[in-house]
């Protein structure tokens, strides 16, 4: 549900006033593109599926932990606000969350496999 959310977002801004803060929206659609990786990934099975949503949430908590810092020490850099702006208040911390959750479950779900 959010990486359609996330990826609708961009989607519009980058159509409708895309020249206005191109690195904003150009992050957010790339986030939205990792998060449709990653729930993809995360309903696959075997070991390259696993493989794939590890590097796509670390891709996610590193974009919105870096992103997140920036925009709070430099704000104007951005020219609006990014999913992963503010470590995603805008989206009350799902961002944040998301990633941190999905891979403490692959953690947990991953002491079963040999």
């Amino acid at each position: 549900m959010f990486a359609l959310a996330a990826t609708s977002r961009a989607a519009f801004q980058l159509l409708t006033k895309g020249s206005e803060a191109p690195l904003a929206y150009g992050l957010s659609a790339f986030a939205a593109a990792v998060y449709i990786v990653a729930t993809v990934a995360l309903a696959g099975h075997g070991p390259l599926a696993r493989r794939v949503a590890i590097a796509a949430l670390s891709v996610e908590l590193t974009g919105v932990l870096a992103i997140g810092t920036a925009s709070i020490l430099e704000p104007g850099w951005f020219g609006d606000d990014t999913v992963w702006s503010r470590y995603g208040l805008g989206y009350l911390l799902i961002p944040l969350v998301l990633p941190v959750a999905g891979l403490l479950w692959l953690r947990r779900t991953g002491q079963n496999q040999v």
